[in-house]
């Protein structure tokens, strides 16, 4: 019910930013969809009473625009948005070495946005006793800036780099990142995005790596440094030279204490200003992020719902991403955050029918370039460990072709010291439209598919047979025991195993309690090591108690039942900053704990056989929880 009432109010969302003509150039239809063809060149869902018909959704944002493709002028600097945006632009110099987080100090003054353009009078107000970066002595500067349009809604926080002291140039400029990533016990990988294609030179410790090749997106492999050590590193771009450190993981299986925290869900908030930062809640994640930093994590996993997604347009995509990583840019230059996908990430095609208005949507193709997974892969450094894709199930329609979306950094595991976390794509291949996955096919929101289970088994065997995990997490955006606000679908669907994926007309064999009871024998009764599954989609925290005392079936139930033999935990922490749900009643209820509809953040304190937890508000700092996942004291 839920995702059904998103999609009606994304419908209208929709209609108010404009619909364009018909596609122009046909795309091949997946053969693993159904009743889809192109009809006069739309394409269109057949066969129907009424005409069903896609719609290509146009939109005044997008990366690209609001950037604003910055130039140099005899003043400052002039912006050009689009001729049809109106607002206002923020502005102040970016004080790098000032702080170990740099971000900008606003101006006193602002720029009106009119027709799409705005001009920033460096030269003439930002001179003298409020040139705070020095630019005038040393020729080149950073200036931050926020474009606000016309009903005050905040849409993006953009970053330029300029020399001359008038008139003035555009310097090739770091406008996202770096971040770190993939942090292992002899090196790192670092990536950032530039204005401009360009070569940049990155050192640290002994390692000086001069790139050879101009490209806007750089990934930077680090090798050769030693475990557990502190190391500072910096990047030359243009003028500037960033320098910030990072730490190199421990051996594995040193089991020396470490802490990493936990959370999920963090788009559009309700309240305005940052917590509605076009597409991401703003405020509370660099809340998060600043308490992380205060705890020392040696890293984040975030699983789920970074953004408010349910997009079109993939520059529009793009736009929500890079406001949820300008929100922790700042933080992330110091130690790596693992992200994955929520049904928030969804980029669609979008149908509508055109008698009765109802909407239909299906994860965008071609999948290759366009899917939802392709395009948060662009967005994200992760793991590429993960399966190929759902390609060689039994339900796979053509098994010499690619017919299925990558799991390609989408489905991953990473460890750290004794630690290990598997992640999954619980919306892969993912049809919004519920009610008619039957009629044109897709993945089901909470289903974990045939290949990715297999590469579930195989991995937690061998993390179970290797001697230096001593603990795994699980983690998926969806909560196997829903408890507040999904209790209509997750792993669940109000106890219903009806529902499944549909592949080329044909439904899964197994429904969705059948997939989440395989899910629970492989993790609890075939694995010793796994302690707790994390997960989000429904906005609160929460624990719950699994163990072959809690009820986990409705009252009518006539498939065999899983009988667990050991306790493990399901901590939902989808409290990152969406708009919160309440708890409802479920056959296990009386088995959940410390259910807070409140920001939080948990922190699992790693020491060797234990591990401690804390949940802490981020925005109050108070305590909401903590307890003891396993104490070796025991």
């Amino acid at each position: 019910m839920a995702v059904e009432i998103r999609i009606i109010l994304f419908h209208s969302i929709i209609l108010l930013l404009g619909i364009s003509g018909p596609v122009i150039q046909a795309q091949e239809v997946p053969s693993v969809l159904s009743r889809m063809a192109y009809d006069q060149g739309t394409l269109s869902i057949q066969p129907g009473e009424s005409k069903i018909e896609e719609l290509i959704i146009t939109t005044h944002y997008g990366l690209e625009n609001m950037i604003g493709q910055p130039q140099g002028t005899d003043e400052g600097i002039s912006f050009n948005f689009g001729e049809s945006f109106k607002g206002r632009l923020y502005y102040g110099f970016i004080p790098y070495g000032d702080s170990k987080h740099p971000m900008p100090v606003y101006f006193r003054s602002s720029s009106a946005i009119t027709n799409g353009r705005a001009l920033v009078n460096i030269k003439q107000s930002m001179s003298g006793t409020y040139d705070m970066i020095g630019w005038q002595d040393s020729g080149f500067g950073t200036l931050g800036y926020r474009v606000v349009d016309s009903t005050g809604q905040m849409i993006y926080d953009g970053i330029v780099g300029f020399t001359g002291t008038g008139p003035f140039k555009i310097d090739e400029t770091i406008i996202e990142g770096p971040f770190v990533n993939l942090v292992n016990p002899h090196g790192a990988t670092l990536s950032y995005t530039t204005n401009k294609p360009c070569v940049t030179t990155v050192r640290c410790g002994p390692l000086t790596i001069p790139e050879t090749d101009a490209t806007k997106d750089h990934e930077i492999y680090l090798n050769g440094l030693q475990p557990d050590s502190l190391y500072n590193y910096s990047i030359q771009c243009g003028m500037r030279t960033l320098e910030f450190s990072f730490r190199t993981a421990p051996l594995p299986g040193t089991r020396k204490p470490f802490v990493f925290a936990y959370a999920s869900d963090s788009r559009t908030g309700q309240g305005g200003g940052e917590r509605s930062f076009y597409g991401a809640n703003a405020y509370i994640m660099k809340k998060i992020m600043a308490l992380a930093i205060q705890k020392g994590v040696a890293f984040m996993q975030f699983s789920g719902d970074l953004i408010n997604g349910y997009l079109a347009n993939v520059d529009d995509m793009n736009l929500q991403y890079a406001n949820w990583k300008r929100a922790v840019q700042p933080f992330l230059h110091y130690f790596p955050t693992y992200v994955s996908m929520g049904n928030h990430e969804a980029l669609i095609r979008l149908f509508v029918d055109q008698e009765t208005g109802a909407s239909f949507m299906v994860d965008r193709f071609p999948y290759a370039t366009e899917s939802s997974e392709k395009i948060f892969a662009d967005n994200f450094v992760n793991p590429k460990n993960g399966p190929a894709s759902e390609d060689g199930a039994e339900y796979d329609p053509n098994p010499d072709k690619i017919d299925f979306p990558s799991y390609d950094e989408n489905v991953f595991y990473y460890t750290h010291d004794n630690v290990a976390v598997i992640v999954l794509n619980s919306d892969y291949f993912y049809t919004p439209t519920t009610m008619a996955i039957k009629r044109i096919g897709g993945g089901l929101h909470g289903y974990i598919m045939d290949q990715q289970l297999k590469w579930l088994e195989e991995t937690v065997d061998a993390l179970e047979r290797d001697q230096d995990i001593d603990h795994i997490f699980l983690t998926q955006h969806t909560p196997c025991f829903p408890n507040g606000g999904h209790v209509g679908d997750d792993m669940w669907y109000n106890g219903n195993n009806d529902f499944r994926p549909w592949v080329a007309g044909r439904a899964i064999r197994n429904g969705i309690i059948q997939r989440r009871d395989q899910i629970l024998d492989l993790i609890v009764n075939k694995s010793t090591k796994v302690r707790a599954i994390l997960t989000g989609d429904e906005h609160n925290y929460n624990r719950l108690k699994i163990s072959g005392e809690t009820p986990i079936y409705p009252e009518v139930w006539f498939l065999p039942k899983l009988e667990l033999g050991r306790t493990i935990y399901q901590i939902n922490n989808g409290a990152a900053g969406a708009p919160y749900y309440a708890q409802e009643q479920t056959p296990w209820t009386s088995f959940v704990s410390s259910f807070t509809t409140q920001n939080a953040l948990v922190f699992f304190n790693v020491r060797g056989d234990s591990i401690w937890v804390e949940v802490h508000n981020p925005d109050t700092l108070e305590l909401v929880d903590q307890f003891w996942l396993t104490d070796s004291r025991n």
